[in-house]
Parts: C-alpha cells; sequence; structure tokens
C-alpha cells in the first residue's frame, strides 16, 4: 500500500467507521457466538503472498463483527463506560502514524512535554491541590498509565521503595529482603481507598483515611477510574474531598471523558518517590536533557504511545463546558432509570444512585434475580452484568454510551419489566 492508496482506504475506512458508530443500535448489542468460532473462518497459518485490502476489508463484517460485542450501543448497559469520540479517535491516527516510542524527553520531546502539559491542564479541571500538579517548578506531576490497576501496582511499588529507603537511612545495616519481609499493605475488599467501587459506585470516606495514613506515614492511594471524571463538575467535585491527604491518585478519562482506550491519569505529590522506584538509565539511553522528563521512570514499561494527543484534542475540541454537559446528560439519565424502578413496586434500588450508575433488583430471592439476568442477556436486546451486594445478587444499569438518549433508557426499562412480568407469572402462586 502507498501513500496514494492509503489516502483512498483512509477515507473508506473513516466512512466505514463513521457508518459503524451512527448505526450501532441496529446491531445485536451481544454477540451470539460460541468459544472458539473465529478459528474456522480464517486459515490456519499466515499467507505466503499478499492479499488484496479489498479482501481483508470484507473478512471485517464476516470474521470479526459477528464476535464484537458493541460497547458503543446505547443498549450497552454492563461493566462501566468506555469512552469513544470523534476527536479522540482522529488524534489516534494522528499518534500512530508519528510512531514514536516516548521513553524519554529526547525520544520525542512534544510527546514527553504535551503529556505533562495535559495532565496539568486535567488536575486543574478536577482543582487537584497543587502538589499533585509539575507546572514549571512543581515537585508532583501526572503521567498516563494503562488502566487503573496498572497505577494502583505502580502506586504500590513506589510506597514499597519509598518505605524501604526511609527505614535503611535510619538502619543502614538492614538489608532490602529483611525490611520487604515486615512490610503491610492496608486495603479493604476493594484493595485500596476507593471513590466510585466497580460493584455499586460506593465512596470510601478519604477525609477519615486520610490522617490516619498521613499521621501513620502510610502512602494513600486513591482509585477513582470511573467517578473521576465527574469531578470536573462542581456539583461532584465534594466527592473528591480528601484528596489533600493521597500520596497519589489515578482515574481513567477512557471510562467517562471521551478520550479513547487506553488513558489511565495518575498524579503523585512528590514525583521523585515514584521515579526513585522505577529508574533505570542504560548508556543508550542517556541524553543532553536528563532532568527534562522521563515517563519511563513513571511505569513498568519503556515504551509508550503519544497517548496525549487524545486528551488535548478531545480537550479542545469538546470544552470544560461540553465535557460537563455529557457527563451531566448521563447522570440524569441514570436517574431517570432510578425513577422508572422505584415506581415498580416488584423492584427494589440497592445502593445510592450517586453518578450514572443503578443498582436495582427485583425483591425476592437471588435465584430469581439470576435467573432474570439469564433471560435479559439471552435476548440480546440490551446487555447488563450483575454485582454482589450484602450476599443479595443485584443488577448493574450503567449508563455507558455516547450515544445514549432518554428513549434508549426507556426501552431498556421496558424490556425488563416485561422479562420480569413473564418470569414472575411462571412462579407457583
Amino acid at each position: 500500500m502507498d501513500a496514494a492508496e492509503f489516502r483512498r482506504r483512509g477515507k473508506e475506512m473513516v466512512d466505514y467507521v463513521a457508518d459503524y458508530l451512527e448505526n450501532i443500535e441496529k446491531r445485536q448489542v451481544y454477540p451470539d457466538v460460541e468459544p472458539g468460532y473465529l478459528r474456522s473462518l480464517i486459515p490456519e497459518e499466515a499467507p505466503e503472498e499478499a492479499e488484496s485490502y479489498e479482501d481483508v476489508f470484507k473478512d471485517i463484517e464476516r470474521v470479526i463483527m459477528p464476535g464484537v460485542t458493541h460497547w458503543h450501543s446505547p443498549y450497552f448497559y454492563a461493566y462501566f463506560p468506555t469512552a469513544n469520540s470523534f476527536p479522540a479517535m482522529l488524534a489516534d491516527m494522528l499518534c500512530g502514524a508519528i510512531g514514536c516510542i516516548g521513553f524519554s524527553w529526547a525520544a520525542s520531546p512534544a510527546c514527553t512535554e504535551l503529556e505533562t502539559v495535559m495532565l496539568d491542564w486535567l488536575g486543574k479541571m478536577l482543582k487537584l491541590p497543587e502538589d499533585f500538579l509539575a507546572g514549571t517548578e512543581g515537585r508532583g506531576g501526572g503521567v498516563i498509565q494503562g488502566t487503573a490497576s496498572e497505577a494502583t501496582l505502580i502506586a504500590l511499588l513506589a510506597a514499597r521503595s519509598k518505605i524501604v529507603k526511609l527505614i535503611q537511612a535510619d538502619h543502614p545495616d538492614r538489608s532490602e529482603t529483611h525490611i520487604i519481609s515486615k512490610l503491610v499493605a492496608y486495603s479493604s475488599d476493594q484493595f485500596c481507598a476507593t471513590l466510585g467501587t466497580t460493584p455499586s459506585c460506593a465512596f470510601d470516606c478519604v477525609t477519615e483515611l486520610g490522617p490516619i495514613c498521613n499521621a501513620e506515614k502510610i502512602w494513600m492511594h486513591i482509585d477513582a477510574a470511573y467517578a473521576g471524571s465527574a469531578f470536573i463538575c462542581p456539583e461532584f467535585r465534594p466527592l473528591l474531598n480528601g484528596i489533600e491527604f493521597a500520596d497519589s491518585f489515578n482515574f481513567n478519562p477512557h471510562k467517562w471523558l471521551l478520550v479513547n482506550f487506553d488513558c489511565s491519569a495518575m498524579w503523585v505529590k512528590n514525583r521523585s518517590d515514584i521515579i526513585g522506584a522505577f529508574k533505570m538509565e542504560p548508556l543508550y539511553l542517556k541524553h543532553d536533557h536528563q532532568e527534562s522528563g522521563n515517563h519511563s521512570h513513571w511505569q513498568i514499561p519503556l515504551g509508550r504511545r503519544f497517548r496525549s494527543l487524545k486528551i488535548w484534542f478531545v480537550f479542545r475540541m469538546y470544552g470544560l463546558k461540553g465535557l460537563q454537559a455529557y457527563i451531566r446528560k448521563h447522570v440524569g439519565l441514570a436517574k431517570e432509570f432510578e425513577s422508572l424502578v422505584r415506581a415498580d413496586q416488584r423492584f427494589e434500588i440497592s445502593a445510592d444512585v450517586v453518578l450514572g450508575l443503578v443498582c436495582f433488583r427485583l425483591k425476592g430471592s437471588n435465584e430469581l434475580n439470576e435467573t432474570l439476568l439469564k433471560r435479559i442477556n439471552n435476548a440480546r436486546k440490551i446487555h447488563l452484568v450483575p454485582c454482589q451486594l450484602a450476599g443479595k445478587f443485584v443488577l448493574r444499569f450503567a449508563v455507558c454510551a455516547r450515544t445514549t438518549e432518554s428513549r434508549h433508557v426507556q426501552e431498556a426499562w421496558c424490556h425488563i419489566s416485561h422479562l420480569a412480568s413473564e418470569l414472575l407469572q411462571e412462579l407457583p402462586h
């Protein structure tokens, strides 16, 4: 494929993508395939000779789409949202074209510098304490990780490295192995201090946890993977109160802030703590501007993509007000669904509806609710997943797709209500 064909095929692919997203609600939200479906549809080995682009393109619908769960369908209400927007997709295209491996400032100055500035932009949108911002002289700063799980592991390793060095400074005779064998990490059943848990979007009281951690010199990491995006709205910012006690903080713009996966934003109060845990500089990575920022020292991998382009495009093309409106719309749709559930005496709400997630169930046994969920997902009109709350089997309804409107929520509730009616009629009276 030369540049001329790339121009032509690129335009065709943009048309295909736009058509896919514009018409996504016409597709069955959850695939009707069995494990292993794909292997029989393609050859056992890679082709010896080049194939035509037309043949590859035809196989998208034949091979791939039958096995796709359409996360961006307005009938997808499972898990949590994964962000999707046209500006982010265009930025990803540019990222792929530039194709730099931004492990150091010298490896691609724009990649390092834009990421630092974008995390400052985002930190200011969240009204994070100044300690977390890089600015031009700050001790803190932000970095893009792949996922919140990755950020949690990074924080854990950085905390371990920091405390080992502190203990060794007071007790030089103690080995690192001996110290590590005595260390303890404190967690809840959600792992760490969490703002917006996965099962029910519950919030830990970090204003109480924080002072204890600070007094005991315990590193506190706060995970707000889903809920963090909402903190750009003044009415939801109080949910982040207590952040001033944290040593590190993370949330996923790739969940709810219109920045396509992967883009997990992480901030630390003192970047030397995290760099100290991961710094490794062989001669071939050294350059004349070592102190200008090497993000490879903030992560486990060496290489990294130019992911900040997505943030830059999205923030500029939506603006803070556009992003706030998007969050508020989703919260409004969740409240609408909550009111529909509350109006039906057969159902109950299982957790406070704070943001875009509604936890609900039929009044009755776990088995009854398991059967209802199975029927909902087997019908494949909408897609939900469950959670366990205080021993009860609960259905989760998360507003996910950018294109979800009130009519989709109303349709989803009618469908759930209808299936519930059928199920309850079958029960012995």
